[in-house]
């Protein structure tokens, strides 16, 4: 393809020589077609156009970080509103959430009130999240990760 909107198919090195009569480097745009497709352009432009549409994806991406929030089998009720809120916030953002109730000393005799907790943790964040699976323990924490709901 020429800058004056003409498109031909040619052998190479007469394309190379049409490019130059003008002044042009010929940028090879999909070397994987058939047949070959190029493009007479000044080359510094064309690199400069690449990183921009390069920039402009990243720009657009959104990382998923995973917030971790940690509980007590015992936690207060304030407390937990408090957490509770700062899930839905990471939820809306887009981010995961991995709810963790950490229990220490003799508190690992109640695994089943960390159990009960993480369950109406996910309950009532079911609007903005859903489980990945179920409350699980390892050592001496239970945890749970909750994916944000997509909107359609």
């Amino acid at each position: 393809m020429f800058p004056d909107g003409t498109v031909e198919i040619m052998k190479t090195d007469a394309a190379i020589r049409r490019a130059k009569e003008l002044g042009l480097d010929l940028i090879c745009i999909a070397p994987t077609a058939e047949p070959p497709v190029a493009k007479a352009m000044d080359y510094g432009q064309w690199q400069y156009e690449q990183k921009k549409k390069q920039h402009d994806a990243r720009k657009k991406q959104h990382v998923i970080l995973v917030k971790e929030l940690k509980f007590r089998p015992n936690t207060d009720d304030h407390d937990y509103e408090f957490k509770k809120n700062h899930a839905i916030r990471f939820l809306q953002e887009g981010n995961r959430v991995k709810a963790v109730v950490q229990f220490r000393g003799r508190e690992i005799a109640h695994t089943d009130l960390g159990q009960k907790l993480l369950q109406r943790f996910a309950a009532d964040i079911s609007a903005y999240g859903q489980m990945d699976g179920q409350p699980r323990m390892e050592g001496r924490n239970a945890h749970i990760i909750i994916s944000p709901v997509k909107k359609h």
